[in-house]
């Protein structure tokens, strides 16, 4: 127990990325809860909690990205700490999926985030912890209280320290310019975006970039990378506008299907992301990615919620 407090804490995890939580755990001081989350013989999520929690505080590290068990692994544990009697419940998401269907664009879609939230509500979770939502809208979609935290607070030093002489922070689309626009203050940057229009799901075709391009290192920054499809035309943008260096960044490294092949075979010299995702498949060891660790950020902001503190100057 964390001295100087009323009542306990406990982290938690399922199979989405237990290395995360084992070093959030380590960085606060404490082993990880003891809980089994395994199959049945029939692929059925089994879940047990082999330690008291009763009148605990509860936090249940699990980002849900696919496939869907990890969303389920999540539920089930939630359901298993709340009829364990825990007194808070704080599910921690370091990548929220199923986020980017989040309005009714065109007829006869659902609201995948609206939905997930309902669950995660549902299944007992008193407090959502997250980082770099799709969306910043989903915040609402929660009845109970969610802390967004930011990328930027680990990536921002990273760069700063890299101390670049001509850089511009490039938004590989116009919705993204939020985002570019808070690299590029922070940085002390310019700033540029690529205009494009969508083909169809997961293929984009750049047309124009708007910005100061030429002989300066360009900064491609987005939430997420998928299939890498906006992120290489965008880069091969940039490259026909005179860019010295195109490096990217994103908070999480999705990386699926040709994602890798194609970065691979683009203009961008390196790819810099966080631990919110394991690494997976074709992803792993490549020398281009950097991943930056981002359980510091995590552990503190546990233990300020834990302390009934503000957690306002981790928003950063």
């Amino acid at each position: 127990m964390i001295s100087g407090l009323s009542h306990q804490i406990k982290i938690f995890t399922g199979n989405a990325h237990p290395e995360l939580a084992k070093k959030i755990a380590d960085y606060i001081g404490m082993p990880l809860g003891k809980a089994e989350v395994g199959r049945f013989s029939d692929g059925e999520i089994s879940v047990k909690i082999h330690e008291n929690i009763r009148g605990w505080d509860v936090f249940i590290v699990q980002p849900t990205f696919p496939p869907g068990d990890n969303l389920l692994e999540l539920l089930v544990l939630l359901d298993a700490c709340r009829r364990a009697s825990a007194k808070r419940i704080t599910a921690v998401i370091p990548y929220f999926g199923y986020a980017r269907q989040d309005r009714k664009d065109e007829s006869r879609v659902p609201i995948s985030a609206k939905l997930v939230a309902n669950l995660i509500t549902a299944a007992g979770a008193d407090r959502v912890l997250t980082m770099d939502l799709h969306s910043a809208q989903i915040q609402g979609f929660f009845d109970i209280p969610l802390d967004h935290l930011y990328g930027s607070a680990v990536m921002v030093p990273t760069f700063q320290q890299m101390e670049f002489e001509k850089l511009s922070v490039v938004s590989p689309d116009v919705g993204g310019i939020k985002l570019a626009r808070a690299y590029a203050n922070r940085l002390e940057a310019d700033l540029a975006i690529v205009d494009k229009r969508r083909v169809r799901a997961n293929v984009a075709e750049a047309i124009n970039v708007l910005g100061p391009i030429e002989g300066r290192t360009a900064l491609l920054v987005d939430d997420m990378v998928d299939t890498a499809g906006t992120l290489c035309e965008a880069a091969r943008a940039l490259h026909d506008a005179g860019a010295a260096n195109i490096l990217a960044a994103c908070v999480h490294p999705i990386l699926s299907g040709p994602a890798v092949s194609r970065l691979a075979e683009s203009p961008v010299e390196g790819l810099f992301v966080l631990d919110t995702i394991p690494e997976r498949g074709d992803n792993k060891g490549v020398s281009w990615i950097t991943r930056l660790p981002v359980e510091e950020v995590f552990a503190e902001a546990i233990l300020r919620i834990y302390r009934e503190e503000s957690i306002s100057s981790l928003f950063v």
